[in-house]
C-alpha cells in the first residue's frame, strides 16, 4: 500500500504536492516550479500577487530586481529570473525610453489569483462533511509511466491520497473536477465513486491514506517556528525590511502545508489538532506585517518610479481584487 506524506515540499520530489497547485493551471500558462530556497522566479510572482494585484501598470525592471535582492538574490540572478518569466509568457514588457517595465500577463494573472485565493482560504473553516468518500480507480499501462505520474500529481492537488496502488480516496474532492482531470490527461480506464465506508480493516480505512500524525507534526512545527515572530509583530519589534521577507516566508510556509493536508474534516482528526491554531497564527502574522511590508515595497519602487510606488498596496486575508 502506498500511504505516506511527502517529506519534501518545495523540491522536485514534491511536484505532486505544492507543485500540484501549479499543475492545475500549467496547461494555461508555463508557471515556474516551486523549489526549495529563495527561487527568484517564484518570488516575483509572490510579490506581485501580494503587492501589485489587480494592477494594469507596469513595474520598472530595476525595481523588481531590487525587490528580489531583499531576499538574498544577486542582481544577475534576479534579471535572469525576470527574463525567463517573460519568455514563458508569465510577464510582459514595455519600454519607457531606455528603461524596461514589466507586468503579469492576463493569462498568468488569472491562475495565479486562484492559487493565491486557495492559499489564503486554506483551513479558514471546517467545511461540512457528509461522511462520504470520493474514490478514483484507474489503470495505466507500464508503457505510460509519465502519464501515471501526471495523474498522481494532479490527484494530490485535488486532495486525494493513495489507499492502494491505483485506488485514491478523498473526503472533499469535487467529482466534476476529478472527471475533467482524468479526461484531460487521457486516462481511458477509470472509475469514480462517491460512497460511505461500510467496512474497513487495518490499512483499508480511508484515513490511513494519510499519515495524520505527521501532518499534525507539520502544523506544530509551523507554530513553533512562527510563534515567536507573532510576539514580535504584536509588540512592534519588526522593521519594514524584515517585515517584507518574513511575511513572504510565513505565507510560503503556509502554502507548503497545502501539499500534505487536503483539509481533512475535523471529525476525523484527534483532539487538539493543531491546524486551526496554525491558521490563526498565519492570519495574524500575514495581516499584521502587511502595512510594514507594503511600506518597504513602496520605498524600493519609489527609487525608480515614485508615481508607481504610490499605487502599491498589500493584500490581506479578506482582500478580493
Amino acid at each position: 500500500m502506498e500511504a505516506h506524506v511527502d517529506s519534501t515540499v518545495n523540491g522536485t520530489a514534491a511536484s505532486g504536492a505544492d507543485g500540484g497547485v501549479e499543475a492545475a493551471v500549467e496547461a494555461v500558462v508555463d508557471l515556474p516550479r516551486v523549489q526549495a530556497g529563495s527561487n527568484p522566479q517564484h518570488l516575483v510572482l509572490g510579490l506581485m500577487t501580494d503587492y501589485w494585484f489587480d494592477r494594469e501598470d507596469y513595474l520598472p525592471s530595476a525595481a523588481l530586481v531590487e525587490l528580489l535582492t531583499e531576499f538574498d538574490n544577486t542582481a544577475p540572478s534576479a534579471r535572469a529570473a525576470i527574463a525567463r518569466l517573460a519568455r514563458r509568457n508569465v510577464l510582459e514588457s514595455t519600454k519607457k525610453g531606455r528603461r524596461t517595465y514589466y507586468r503579469l500577463t492576463a493569462t498568468a494573472a488569472r491562475p495565479l489569483e486562484k492559487i493565491q485565493e486557495r492559499v489564503l482560504r486554506f483551513r479558514a473553516e471546517d467545511r461540512p462533511w457528509d461522511g462520504s468518500w470520493t474514490t478514483v480507480m484507474f489503470s495505466v499501462s507500464d508503457e505510460q509511466r509519465e502519464l501515471r505520474y501526471v495523474v498522481r500529481t494532479r490527484l494530490r492537488y485535488l486532495g486525494y491520497a493513495p489507499l492502494y496502488d491505483n485506488v485514491w480516496v478523498s473526503p472533499r474532492a469535487d467529482r466534476d473536477q476529478t472527471v475533467e482531470l482524468l479526461e484531460s490527461v487521457g486516462v481511458t480506464n477509470a472509475t469514480v465513486l462517491r460512497s460511505e465506508v461500510t467496512y474497513a480493516a487495518g490499512g483499508g480505512d480511508p484515513l490511513a491514506a494519510w499519515d495524520v500524525e505527521a501532518i499534525g507534526a507539520r502544523y506544530a512545527e509551523y507554530i513553533a517556528r512562527f510563534g515567536p515572530l507573532l510576539d514580535r509583530v504584536e509588540h512592534g519589534r519588526v522593521g519594514a525590511a524584515e517585515a517584507l521577507v518574513a511575511r513572504t516566508d510565513v505565507k510560503e510556509s503556509w502554502r507548503d502545508l497545502l501539499s500534505v493536508d487536503p483539509e481533512l474534516p475535523e471529525a476525523l482528526l484527534p483532539p487538539g489538532w493543531p491546524g486551526r491554531r496554525a491558521r490563526r497564527l498565519f492570519v495574524r502574522v500575514y495581516d499584521g506585517l502587511g502595512p510594514l511590508a507594503e511600506a518597504r515595497v513602496r520605498q524600493l519602487v519609489a527609487k525608480h518610479d515614485p508615481e508607481l510606488a504610490a499605487k502599491t498596496r498589500h493584500r490581506t486575508i479578506s482582500t478580493r481584487p
